[in-house]
């Protein structure tokens, strides 16, 4: 299979990587003295910058070629973890971000040792950096999927590879010297970039359809594409699933998971952090329509060729053996010139996004949470700790690098689909910190042994779920919002059985 890139649209791709490169210069002149500037940008972040650098970073590639795919397979009923991520950010919003902003916190894993003690902070820590390395190796092994058939028109294991080195590169160029100030800019120019790859394959989808927007409409709603409930109890997203599992992990993820939450401890106040989340998850629905649209689009196309104007539409979604995206399948096989350059960059835009980030909150737990208060001597000086945030940048860069090049086989063996696997994965470790942070905030109970019981209790609780070592056991397939709810429940019931400590105090 050869490459389908014309000169321009390699143009376009180089001129995407020069502005990397030049923004990344630009950015890293920012002058940083201290440890917690480099992983807060000194409290200092404009809230509307901070609410597109969520947003931008919730997307990922993952969204961008796996939404297409679930509304092309599908329907819109994905849209509703949209609605849940809303009602769960309120609570965050209410809830959380008061008492993260209460103790000055840097990661919000401090929250912890201010309830229980140091060494509760530093087990959630750990627990934090084995998920995020999990999560974020999953969503880099999306990103470079793209990169890989670009360029080598193949995902053959070493282009994965050398597409995964190319991405982390970019990454590294925004991470390592303007700490988190600089991934949060840069987050808005991939917002952009991607959003606008996006608007401009909608544009071209639509117009490449021979046919007016009422009949799009009539046909998607005889074939069921525009379901946007489900209220079966198939699992998925139906509306039973939305408001339980999925709310659980939307808490998790725009609360307990550093990698989201660090932009929201970088703004000025508690309200400004408050205002991040809400104004994050609003704009965020609006871009998941446009890829869920995209597939709809997508569907018309391939499926409805008296709409397209195709006599021979390349529908086999299998290359080398292994799977591609339609969405993916269609840039590479029926994009003009130029176009398919330009949605090239913007899938390239969202996994940088995800990836840039990762490695600014995986560094501040490592450095805050465990290195300064477990393993450094007293006498180090900020300098000093600022050095190794950036060390630890490049350690989780190559941690991540070979998480994602595990993820690309974990991926065929388990034939999970694209998104639920990038999804899915998180809750190893977010089901352990809702039990944990449910006990601290609402109980009384627990202590610094029960926490560690807790974090390991639901991890293994939902590992054992997974199909691949429960399902070889029995015949049994538990769903992911089933996975999150059991074992944020046996997180939480092992807490319960700790008795509160005298010298604890509630926040």
């Amino acid at each position: 299979m050869q490459s389908n890139f014309s000169s321009l649209d390699w143009m376009i791709f180089a001129s995407y990587f020069l502005i990397l490169i030049l923004t990344s210069v630009i950015l890293s002149q920012t002058k940083i003295k201290t440890s917690r500037d480099y992983f807060t940008g000194g409290n200092a972040m404009p809230m509307l910058a901070v609410a597109i650098s969520v947003l931008a970073t919730s997307q990922s590639a993952a969204t961008f070629l796996g939404g297409p795919e679930y509304s092309y397979k599908h329907d819109l009923t994905f849209l509703g973890f949209y609605v849940s991520a809303f009602l769960a950010v309120i609570f965050v919003a209410k809830v959380l971000v008061p008492k993260f902003y209460a103790v000055n916190a840097i990661t919000v894993y401090e929250y912890l040792e201010h309830r229980y003690g140091e060494t509760s902070k530093r087990y959630a820590g750990i627990m934090f950096l084995v998920g995020r390395l999990f999560a974020s190796g999953a969503r880099l092994y999306i990103g470079a999927l793209a990169i890989s058939m670009i360029l080598f028109s193949d995902i053959l294991p070493v282009h994965i590879a050398i597409s995964i080195a190319i991405l982390m590169i970019g990454a590294l160029a925004y991470t390592y010297f303007g700490g988190v100030k600089s991934v949060i800019l840069s987050d808005i120019i991939q917002a952009i970039t991607y959003i606008g790859a996006g608007i401009a394959v909608l544009i071209y989808l639509y117009y490449s359809l021979n046919t007016d927007f009422s009949t799009i409409v009539t046909t998607l709603n005889d074939n069921n594409k525009l379901k946007l409930v489900d209220f079966s109890f198939s699992g998925g997203f139906t509306i039973w699933t939305l408001l339980t599992g999925w709310f659980l992990l939307n808490i998790a993820a725009y609360g307990l998971d550093q990698d989201m939450t660090q932009r929201v401890l970088t703004c000025k106040n508690q309200k400004e952090g408050e205002k991040s989340l809400i104004y994050a998850v609003l704009f965020t629905i609006p871009v998941a329509i446009l890829f869920l649209v995209i597939g709809l689009l997508l569907y018309l196309f391939y499926q409805h060729t008296e709409m397209s104007g195709i006599t021979s539409a390349c529908v086999d979604q299998n290359v080398d053996g292994q799977s591609v995206t339609i969405f993916m399948l269609y840039i590479l096989n029926e994009m003009p010139e130029g176009l398919r350059g330009l949605v090239t960059v913007g899938a390239i835009a969202a996994a940088l996004s995800s990836t840039n980030s990762v490695l600014s909150a995986m560094s501040s737990v490592a450095v805050e949470d465990i290195y300064r208060p477990w393993l450094a001597s007293k006498d180090k000086d900020e300098a000093h700790f600022l050095k190794a945030g950036r060390f630890m940048v490049v350690t989780f860069a190559i941690l991540l690098c070979g998480m994602a090049m595990l993820s690309f086989y974990w991926q065929q063996f388990t034939e999970l689909p694209l998104l639920n696997f990038a999804l899915g994965v998180m809750a190893f470790a977010y089901a352990s910190l809702l039990g944990v942070y449910g006990a601290a905030i609402f109980t009384n109970r627990g202590n610094e042994k029960t926490v560690l019981f807790a974090l390991i209790g639901g991890f293994l609780t939902v590992l054992i779920l997974q199909p691949y070592i429960l399902g070889h056991i029995i015949d049994l397939k538990v769903d992911f919002a089933v996975m999150m709810i059991v074992g944020t429940l046996v997180s939480f019931f092992i807490m319960m059985m700790g008795k509160e400590e005298r010298d604890q105090k509630t926040i």
